[in-house]
This record gives C-alpha cells, structure tokens and sequence, in this order.
C-alpha cells in the first residue's frame, strides 16, 4: 500500500459523477477512529475506501483453508457507525469484495459486489482512430483491446472503491462517523452526501438520444483518453458513442435501392448513453438533466429515441420453400439509428485485418450484417426499416414494419426472380481474405455466391489464414457435410511487389511455399527474390489447381511472360470495396492486348475483400458448367478453364457467337464472312442502361436497354481473326455509368489470318524486359543457381515473343540489355 500511495486521488476530484475532496484521509488499523462531520441530511453517503493487500492463508499442506479466493470475499475489515444529532447510530459491516476492496486487485475475475473501482468504464476508440497517445501499456493502447471499444479502469495502480450507503434515517441530521477496524488497514479518502432517487453507482440500461448543434458548430468526434467527448458528456453515467446522424428516405424506403447509402448530417449528433435517472447532460456549456431530456422537453437540444427493448424473431424465407436463408439484412430506426442483431457489431470496424464478424458497411456509412436466416433482434417499438438482399438473382427488399409490444416475430419473404443457377451458371467470388471457413461459407451464401476462395497469405511477417489450408478440405462439399450448393476452398495469394501477385485456387497437398519473396511490403524485410510467379503456377498446376492473375493487372512485370507462355487459368477483374466504381477500363485495356495477339485469357471477379468494406461477391465470376456434369468445386474449376465466363456487377448475362458460348473457338474460312451474335441480359439489382458488342478491343455495336431486361442479336461481319465479347453499362440513379458487366470472349479464327497486334505485342516485350532488369539489378539477390533459373524462365518467355515478332517482320526496340540489332 505505501508504495502505492502517490498514485492515489487528491485534491478535488469527481468519481463516478460523485465529486469528492481527498485532503487527509482517515488510516484505521488498531483502533477506532472518530470524525465529527459539518450537521448534513442525506439519503445516499458514497465512501471512497480501500483496504491494504493481504496474502493468502496457505496451510501446512500447500491448500488455501478457509478458501476466500485472492480478494478474501467476505472478510470482514471493519465497521462504519453513523452518529445522528439525536446520540442514536446506524452500523454497517465492511467486508472484502462486498463494500471494500484491496487497494491493488490480485487477480481478474475478483470482482466487488457492492462497490465500484473509483473510475468508472469508458468508451474507446479503435487504436486506428485514437487522436491522443495512450500512456504505455494501458489497455486502450493494444490493437486487440481496442477493438472491443470499452474499458473498465479497474486495475489502476491504487484502487479507491465507492460504495453508496442509502441512509436508514434520511430525516435524522448526520453529525459523526466512526470507523472501528477489524485489525486490517483502512483507508477512507472521503464521503460524498446527495438526495439522488436510487443507487448512484448504478446505471440503467443504454439510451439514445439525438443532439441538435448550433449553427455554425462542427461535431467533434474525438475522445480523450478518458473516453470523455469535448462537447457532450455526463456526470452520472457515461457517453457510449456519438457520432453524426444518418439520413435515411424514411419516406420513400420501399423505393430506395439496396445498399443506397444515407446522407449525413451536419448538425444532428446520435448520441448513446447509459446513466442514473438523475444525471446530467454537460453539453456546450448547458447542463441538461437526462430525465428531461428522454422526456422530450428539450427538444431543440436534445431529441430522445425511442429505445431498443423489444426482443423479436426474425426470419428471412424463399418464398417457395418458406426455408430460412442467409441472406444480409439491415435495420434502422426513425432516427437513422442502426439495430444489429444481438450477436452481431452494432458498430462494426471497417479497418484492415481488423473485423472478422459476418458484417458489411458500404462506404463506412450503411451498416449490414449476415445472417443465417433466423435472428434475434432488440427493436423499438414503432416504424422500423428494413433491407434484406441475397446476391444477384433475388429482388432486394426494402419494407417498413410497425413494432406494437404484442410483436414476437418479423417474417420477411424474398422471391428468385432469375434462373440463371437453374440454367447451369455457378457464381464465385475468386479473391478473399482473413474471414475463417465458416464465416465465409455464411457471406458466401447470404450473397448467393456459390463458391469462396479464401486465400492464405503472408505481409511482411503477418501470415493470414495459414492455419485453414489443408490442401483437401472444401468447406460446405457434400464430402465435408454440407449440401453442395455453398463452398469455401481455402488456397494462396502467392505475391511479389515488383514482380506480381498470382492466386492459386483449389489445389491439393501441401501449401505452395514461400507464400511471399522479395521483401516488403509483401514478404518480410530482406527475403531475397527466391522464386517466379511462373513457378508457383506451375507447381499450382501440378497438384491440381487453378491459377488466376488477381487484381489484373497490377503488380504487372510477369503478368506477360506467364500470360504468352500459357501459365494462367484466368485474370481477375476486382472491385474492393467500391460497389459502384465497375469493372475498371484500365483493367480491360491490359486484358484487352492479350486477346489481341490471339492468347485467350477467360475472365473472372474477385473482390479482394479484406475488410467489412467489402462484400462478398461485390465483383463476382459467372462460370456455366455442362449441365451433364453435377456442380462440384472440381467441375467448377474446369469450367473456368473452359472460358464460358463473364464478371459482373449485378447485370446477368447469356451470348453467343454463331450459337457458341463465351470461351469457343470458331473457324472460318479465308475472307471471313459474317457471324451471328445473340444476347440476353438481366438484372435485379445495379439498373442497366447500354449492351456493347466488344470486337478486338474496339465497340462495333451498342444498344441502349431496359435497366432490368433486355435481349438483342447482332449480325457482324468478320474479316480477320477476331475475339467478340458482350460489356454492359449500367448506375444507380444518383451515380455515374460503370461497365457493369463483361463476358469473355468467343475467339474466331479466320483462316489466311492470325491474331496479332504488333504495338500490343512490343509492349509485353517491354513489360518482359522489365522483369529481367528489375531480377537483374535492385530485386534481393539470392543464390547464384536460383537466379539463373529464373533468368532463364523469363528470358524463354521474352524469345517466343520476340521470335513471333521478328517471324512477322516487326520492327521494335530494345533495352540495353536485350539490344542485339545493335551488338
């Protein structure tokens, strides 16, 4: 205890909302001691207190009798006697753990009963939003901490305890106090008097209110390391969050888009609270009891909101079936205010590597959790709104229900209104990070995508999702217990950040290493460059697997030496968290000088997701598998291979060329002549508004479209090789065009020609020799024999190009190093 002691409140100080002045606390050991107290009538006296640490009773044979536990639960320490100014007295024991406890906790877990740590718990922001510097080695200062946005101060370094005495005679005139010790020390710092209506330590459940700001007043939304906001705060209780208040189409809900994102407002701050019935609001310089302020009579400063204590069932079916299904669901009240399931984030983080709950927040405003299609959910009595949304083939729904206090169970029905799965088409999202195999199997399904390639990974010395690759294990398999219609797969991003990154999806055995070379910021500070993208392909391959170009094309040196020699299942159009941004030209472009020079590429999707910012299957692969082959992650990988393709944003699509599909090959003769191309596209979500006929990179058709439905056919005269694709553009009301959807394309060969474009060809040339400059010169050398081998790989790749150049007469230039015209 005496070490302890300058860590102990004096002076004037405010605990718990209950202000105390610590000048010269009271030690009683041995002795009574007495105190003549200023004549006061109280109902409630708080005692901040403590007692000294003391060991355990170990017996002879090692054991603890009695067992009290490390708080010593129920010792008593001493007796509080009230003197009255009528010479009558009130006494109450003090025991350990019950109104007192030690002045240093011994052990988590040994909490009082009666009686609080003298600084109340706070909010806490994430690590990531901290605008102050947490002293070293206090809880709020560790990421994990952080992330549970709460801290219970109650291990300080001297610990007071309050404890609150209801007065058994509130009408007698408090004259004295004496404490009388049991043979333990006891410090008493001071006693607090008030009238408060209950227990002013203890708070009552969460409330919520709406703060109206002046005019010309900018929310603050930093916290001190306290936890305590700069413009609102409470005395008996405390601010759990505030932050600016969403603006939902309350209005005109059922006719607002899925995932629409609210406004924000400029001066209504939600704020959420819990309290004593009798606190205070402090805010702006006003104080403002809570009574008055959950009673609506400061309306132009304070708003209540109705609170959430109405627990209900609710259930998401297919219409058809009445089966409960995953889906995503979002719930606001009147205020804009987000009710989460009881088991899900009400306030979700959206940080990197920082959530790995089944919720999603579409830029960092609209709040939506997953599903199993069954929930429990706290609401408030009144209007509630509603979104719920499966994938791309079931109609979102935005629906208002009225919550009355007989309401047990919200049902919500969804209805399939594309048949595109039941025509053979199987959805994948190919790019997913941190979620764990189950959780992803629950977004995967309640996004309607069938397929999740969750990818193990190393960032610098992090490695993410290790522990899930088996290399045999697809998550959700009829094999693996599930019914086969939702799968994970657990596989690698394999990358280097010069050099590139390549997904290796659905292979067997044992997990392709190194998963990262070259340094940061994908490898660990000083991995030299040990191995090539081409090699994980192909040692991918060899044990089975599907190998993709994710994010395409970037990182990009070795993307063209492994795209010309055939080691690529498929590039990766990838959308991260913007679900409006569409499949970006930049992207396209690259894809595009690829299937110029007549190597065919399918395309996929693949969002990248890495945050709650994501969804699953923002950008998702629509591949069609044989309908005489069943559905299986195998056969679902063949069917990427077999090219019939197309990524999407929403916007479904079937195309064929001369009745073939995306990914065929159709031959013509010399000159040519025309092919019929025919098309249907659907969508239930992102509108549509224009279909492109897409012929060697350039549009040779374009129709503007019905937003939900639409067909066409197009006759199209060919006279050279040529690759024919289908794009779709489409927006929202409120937002720009995007392409929205692309197939891969139907290759037509036309015979006395050949695929071939001299200035897409010499820029993969350059791109090559861009890789061997960089293996060359800056890349972390390893091993001789080791980079010889790899100099060897890409040096290959540059001569079929070059030689395939030079057999078509193209003249083209040089880096130094590969300057043989000149030598």
């Amino acid at each position: 205890m005496a070490n302890a002691v300058p860590h102990a409140p004096r002076g004037a100080c405010v605990c718990w909302g209950v202000p105390f002045h610590v000048s010269r606390p009271i030690h009683a050991r041995d002795n009574p001691v007495r105190v003549a107290l200023d004549p006061f009538k109280a109902r409630w006296l708080v005692f901040m207190h403590t007692s000294d640490v003391e060991p355990l009773d170990w017996n002879a044979h090692g054991f603890i009798s009695p067992m009290r536990g490390n708080g010593r639960l129920g010792e008593h320490v001493a007796t509080y006697v009230l003197r009255y100014a009528d010479g009558s007295e009130a006494r109450h024991a003090i025991r350990r753990r019950r109104q007192i406890g030690m002045v240093q906790r011994m052990s988590w877990g040994e909490n009082c009963t009666e009686c609080v740590v003298h600084r109340k718990p706070c909010s806490i922001p994430l690590v990531s939003e901290q605008a102050y510097d947490a002293p070293r080695g206090d809880r709020g200062s560790f990421y994990g901490v952080s992330t549970t946005r709460v801290q219970q101060p109650d291990f300080p370094l001297w610990a007071n305890y309050l404890w609150a005495w209801e007065n058994p005679h509130p009408e007698k005139e408090v004259v004295g106090l004496t404490v009388e010790p049991c043979g333990f020390n006891v410090i008493l710092s001071g006693i607090s008097a008030g009238v408060v209506s209950s227990n002013p330590l203890r708070w009552e459940a969460r409330k919520k209110c709406v703060l109206r700001l002046p005019k010309g007043v900018t929310f603050d939304p930093k916290m001190d390391a306290h936890g305590l906001y700069g413009q609102v705060q409470i005395d008996l209780g405390q601010v759990i969050s505030a932050q600016p208040r969403f603006i939902y189409p309350n209005d005109s809900w059922a006719k607002s888009y899925d995932n629409q994102v609210p406004a924000i407002s400029e001066r209504d701050v939600l704020v959420e609270y819990t309290a004593h019935p009798d606190a205070h609001f402090h805010v702006l310089g006003k104080t403002v009891p809570v009574q008055a302020a959950a009673a609506g009579r400061v309306p132009t400063l304070l708003t209540p909101i109705v609170p959430a204590t109405k627990r209900v069932t609710l259930r998401v079916v297919e219409r058809a079936s009445k089966r409960p299904v995953p889906v995503k669901l979002h719930v606001h009240g009147e205020a804009g205010e987000y009710l989460a399931p009881i088991d899900r984030h009400r306030n979700p983080n959206t940080g990197w590597i920082e959530d790995y709950s089944a919720d999603f927040v579409n830029q960092n405003l609209h709040r939506c959790a997953y599903i199993s299609g069954e929930t429990a959910i706290d609401l408030p009595l009144g209007r509630v709104y509603v979104e719920v949304s499966k994938g791309f083939e079931i109609a979102p729904v935005r629906m208002v229900f009225t919550v009355a206090p007989s309401t047990n169970t919200i049902t919500l029905a969804i209805d399939k209104v594309l048949d595109w799965r039941e025509r053979g088409w199987v959805t994948a999202d190919t790019h997913v990070h941190f979620l764990s195999p189950t959780t992803a199997l629950l977004e995967g399904e309640a996004e309607g995508v069938n397929v999740v390639n969750l990818l193990a990974s190393q960032w610098g010395e992090l490695m993410t999702n290790v522990g899930d690759f088996d290399g045999r294990m697809t998550w959700g398999s009829r094999e693996a217990g599930g019914d086969g219609e939702y799968l994970v797969r657990v596989g690698t991003e394999n990358r280097q950040h010069v050099l590139g990154h390549i997904s290796l999806l659905g292979y067997t055995g044992n997990m392709i290493v190194p998963l990262c070379v070259g340094g940061p910021d994908e490898s660990a500070l000083g991995d030299p460059v040990s191995v090539l993208m081409s090699e994980w392909a192909r040692q991918c391959k060899k044990q089975g697997g599907l190998v993709i170009m994710p994010h395409f094309p970037n990182p990009r040196l070795e993307n063209a030496a492994n795209l010309i020699s055939g080691e690529i299942d498929a590039v990766e159009m990838t959308s991260w968290g913007n679900l409006y941004g569409g499949i970006d030209p930049y992207s396209l472009s690259d894809w595009y000088r690829y299937l110029n020079c007549g190597y065919f590429i399918p395309a996929v999707g693949g969002t990248d997701k890495m945050t709650a910012l994501t969804p699953v299957g923002a950008i998702r692969t629509y591949a069609r598998i044989p309908r005489n082959r069943g559905f299986t992650y195998a056969n679902w990988m063949e069917a990427i291979r077999a090219g019939n393709t197309f990524v999407t944003y929403g916007p479904l699509i079937e195309f064929s060329v001369e009745g073939k599909p995306a990914g065929a090959r159709i031959k013509m003769k010399r000159n040519g002549g025309a092919v019929d191309v025919e098309w249907n596209a659907a969508s239930v979500t992102a509108p549509m508004s224009r279909v492109d006929l897409v012929v060697n990179g350039e549009i040779r058709e374009s129709k503007a479209v019905n937003p939900r439905q639409a067909r066409g056919a197009w006759r199209v005269k060919v006279d050279r090789c040529s690759w024919i694709a289908l794009l779709v553009r489409g927006h929202y009301p409120d937002k720009p065009e995007i392409v929205a959807a692309h197939t891969s394309p139907v290759m037509v060969e036309v015979a006395g020609t050949e695929f071939f474009s001299a200035v897409d060809a010499e820029t993969m040339l350059d791109q090559i020799e861009g890789a061997l400059a960089y293996l060359d010169t800056i890349g972390t050398r390893v091993e001789t024999a080791t980079y010889k081998r790899m100099r060897m790989i890409l040096t290959a790749a540059h001569r079929k190009l070059h030689n395939e150049m030079h057999r078509r007469g193209h003249g083209h230039h040089h880096t130094h190093a590969h300057d043989h015209h000149n030598k």
